[in-house]
């Protein structure tokens, strides 16, 4: 078994670089390689981004440093987030954070009254039973509802990232992707321990209107 209180190299190089928790490293390789924080270009001018299970932190903290002045976002989880590292950041009028579950109607109604989002990121996962074939069933009843969340408040054109457990139907969740997004595939990053179980999707290009009512996607105020 293997012992995941001992820091290992990811975990000691996101204390150094100050992140909470080692997951911050999944994310940046994922944004650098399908530039999912767009900055430049033909980016837009304010970047909304939506942090599902975003406890500790780490994924929250790298969206608003790489983001700056330029960007808004929301994260959502049962947990509070650590403040160890964060600065003020989480003080700062670009974000809000919703403490709750997020299949709860009411916190999907806080999350989405702030929507649409051009960006949705999800590292959740539920609490593991050891059971291998039980944690990837409640992996995927969460992943589909971070799926829910981008069919009702992601932008024509947005990306979607979230995690699953490997097991289960996952082929059907990755089907259901792929008809909301123009690009959908597997992705798993190096810093993920070599005997997780976990993957992620990510989905691109997504290929219709949200389905919740926004006004037009112009600003990133509150």
């Amino acid at each position: 078994m293997a012992d995941y209180k001992k820091p290992d190299y990811w975990q000691l190089k996101a204390r150094k670089e100050g992140y909470p928790a080692r997951s911050v490293y999944k994310l940046k390789e994922m944004d650098e390689k399908f530039a999912l924080l767009k900055t430049g270009g033909g980016a837009p001018s304010v970047c909304r981004v939506l942090d599902l299970g975003a406890a500790p932190g780490s994924w929250s903290l790298y969206a608003l440093r790489k983001m700056a002045a330029k960007g808004f976002l929301v994260s959502a989880d049962i947990s509070p987030l650590s403040r160890q590292y964060d600065g003020g950041l989480f003080d700062g009028d670009n974000f809000f954070f919703v403490q709750g579950d997020i299949t709860d109607p009411a916190i999907q109604g806080i999350i989405l009254s702030r929507g649409p989002y051009s960006l949705i990121i999800s590292d959740t996962a539920p609490a593991t039973s050891g059971n291998r074939s039980v944690d990837a069933a409640r992996s995927l009843e969460l992943a589909g509802a971070v799926l829910d969340y981008a069919e009702k408040a992601l932008v024509k054109g947005g990306s979607l990232v979230l995690k699953v457990f490997q097991g289960g139907d996952t082929a059907e969740l990755l089907k259901r992707i792929k008809t909301l997004f123009d690009t959908a595939k597997g992705f798993k990053p190096r810093s993920c321990r070599s005997e997780s179980f976990e993957t992620y999707y990510i989905g691109m290009g997504r290929n219709e209107e949200p389905r919740g009512m926004y006004p037009v996607f112009h600003s990133a105020g509150k």
